[in-house]
């Protein structure tokens, strides 16, 4: 189990963003949270089976179609036992 946040910079609000990372997550069982910042940018958590992870984060650097992802910071933590996926 890894963990990581990851913080994604481009026009990234208002493309359903979000939305593919969330749909991603749950086909792949990798559980977490994503929400928008005031700066504009996208901030995630994921938390799950190392292959499942590391795909939603080069997910995050392509993003959805519609997206420009400019840069992302990626970020090691300790997982947690999350549940689920929220986005907010």
């Amino acid at each position: 189990m890894i963990r990581r946040r990851v913080v994604v910079h481009g026009l990234v609000q208002g493309v359903f963003f979000r939305d593919t990372v969330r749909r991603q997550a749950e086909q792949r069982g990798v559980a977490g949270w994503m929400r928008n910042n005031p700066d504009g940018t996208v901030e995630a958590v994921l938390e799950g089976e190392p292959e499942a992870v590391l795909r939603l984060v080069e997910l995050c650097r392509r993003g959805p179609r519609g997206a420009h992802v400019d840069r992302i910071e990626v970020v090691e933590e300790e997982p947690q036992a999350l549940r689920g996926f929220d986005v907010g």
